[in-house]
């Protein structure tokens, strides 16, 4: 006992400063690549509330874009659909995405679209797949098909493949660690790799990420949410998602779950909701 909680308490200690030092001396990028592309952000208004840090959490039917690994956490059928709902003249994005798993096996599809963004219309079809190998761990894939814009008839794949890949490991009950390498599209190899770290104390689960980019004049990414459960049915959370504050509100109600949550961008804020269908 007294080594799990060296290794739970004291460890995160280090890493938590370690973090911090990183995030202060770590310049703002140089050039910057479209949201679309660069991370799965904007994915979910819990992910957005605990400011983007999911990698390590990944266990609703947002998954799929998140960790996809993460998609063997629970049983059955998950049904979700986003929306940008506030200043929606900046940008919108809306996306949607259906998750199943059984015995070990996860299966996925969404679909991730950004409007009234400066590359136009990134509009991207996300399947993916999960398999538990340990009562401890999970591995992951993800293939990601840009679709064209306009288009006269509806496509279910797309052109100009890319790939992620995943892994999740929980080694303790409260404890969980994420990865996620991101290949974009027309590149080789891996452009982003998240590693991820949630654990859970009470009632109160916290989660870091930091992205870590392969392309020049990029520099690390880090990202920090706590969710509160407040009563059976009610989650509260904030976040700072690297350099932009987020908060959020949940509402999970027998198999419906609805969250909100804000981001407080650089010139303006936006308010994303979801919902969240399990059966």
């Amino acid at each position: 006992m007294r080594k799990r909680k060296y290794f739970t308490s004291d460890w995160l200690r280090y890493v938590s400063a370690t973090v911090v030092v990183l995030f202060i001396y770590i310049p703002r990028a140089l050039a910057n690549l479209p949201f679309e592309t660069a991370r799965p952000l904007y994915v979910g208004a819990r992910a957005l509330g605990m400011g983007n840090a999911f990698t390590a959490i990944a266990d609703g039917a947002t998954a799929g874009f998140w960790n996809p690994a993460g998609l063997i956490q629970g049983q059955g059928v998950k049904i979700f659909g986003a929306n940008k709902f506030n200043d929606r003249n900046d940008y919108a994005f809306d996306p949607k995405g259906i998750g199943y798993t059984y015995r070990g096996y996860g299966l996925f599809w969404g679909n991730k679209i950004a409007l009234g963004v400066e590359s136009g219309t990134p509009d991207f079809n996300y399947y993916a797949f999960a398999r538990q190998f340990t009562a401890y761990g999970a591995v992951g894939t993800s293939i990601k098909f840009k679709r064209k814009h306009p288009s006269r008839r509806y496509q279910f794949f797309g052109s100009h493949p890319s790939y992620d890949v995943a892994l999740l490991i929980k080694p303790y009950t409260n404890l969980t660690f994420g990865l996620l390498a991101q290949n974009l599209p027309n590149r080789s190899g891996i452009q982003w790799l998240t590693l991820g770290v949630s654990y859970r104390w009470r009632a109160v689960l916290f989660a870091w990420d930091t992205a870590l980019p392969g392309l020049p004049l990029r520099r690390a990414e880090f990202y920090f949410g706590v969710e509160c459960k407040a009563v059976s049915f009610l989650r509260v959370r904030a976040g700072l998602s690297d350099q932009d504050w987020t908060v959020g509100i949940g509402f999970d109600w027998k198999n419906l779950k609805v969250d909100y949550a804000r981001i407080y961008e650089s010139h303006f804020a936006s308010d994303f909701i979801t919902g969240e269908l399990r059966f």
